[in-house]
């Protein structure tokens, strides 16, 4: 997915899925929800927050370990914030796939929970509510109206659309084609979904496959 940036949108709360908190009822779509744990290259990952900052810096193994030892994704956020001058040269056109990326380690590693999370969000748009961040997220305006380019919003909706139409694709998460992809010196591999094979897809995937079919052939 390539996100269009400078795209302003506009979404009302009374017809999206929106979350802000992580004890919102879908709070764990945020990267800062504390129950997804990721083991990346041997290296285990408390949040996806924490994965996405520290992808920052492969060049610079000890931020990534400084973000990694962190107890909280938001202190994980704000130990990077002193070296962001130093994040990868290309950064700001990469960042939107590396969290993509991101994303998809998340629910290939929390394939039922993540998954039944995203499926239960059925058709609606998917939007972060964001004090500030206008780009990742949306921003309040008033009346339940809410602006922003939504990209993390976006980029979820991209990955229900997977889990429904093609949910065995996502199973298997490649490493991202860029240089130095790397985490504490590891180079990053292919991460696999647990106790799971393309033949063996949960149920509430199945059933979400099914009902899109029908959407799909009645319309």
């Amino acid at each position: 997915m390539n996100p269009v940036t400078g795209n302003l949108r506009t979404y009302t709360r009374e017809e999206s899925v929106v979350f802000r908190k992580t004890t919102d009822e879908f709070g764990g779509l945020s990267n800062m929800a504390p129950n997804f744990p990721l083991s990346v290259a041997g290296v285990s990952v408390r949040t996806s927050e924490a994965l996405y900052q520290a992808c920052r810096f492969p060049h610079l193994p000890d931020v990534q370990q400084l973000i990694l030892e962190q107890s909280s994704p938001m202190t994980a956020k704000m130990r990077s914030k002193p070296y962001r001058s130093q994040s990868r040269s290309d950064w700001e056109l990469v960042r939107y796939k590396v969290m993509y990326w991101c994303l998809r380690v998340k629910l290939a590693e929390h394939w039922d929970q993540l998954g039944d999370l995203l499926l239960a969000t059925g058709d609606r748009p998917i939007v972060e509510d964001s004090s500030k961040d206008a780009y990742w997220g949306a921003i309040h305006v008033g009346n339940g109206v809410y602006r922003g380019e939504n990209v993390l919003g976006r980029l979820l909706m991209h990955l229900r659309d997977g889990l429904v139409q093609a949910p065995d694709i996502l199973q298997t998460v490649q490493p991202l084609k860029l240089a130095e992809f790397q985490l504490l010196r590891k180079q990053i591999g292919v991460v696999t979904a647990d106790n799971l094979s393309s033949l063996h897809i949960s149920t509430s995937v199945r059933t979400a496959k099914l009902a899109y079919m029908r959407s799909k052939a009645g319309s």
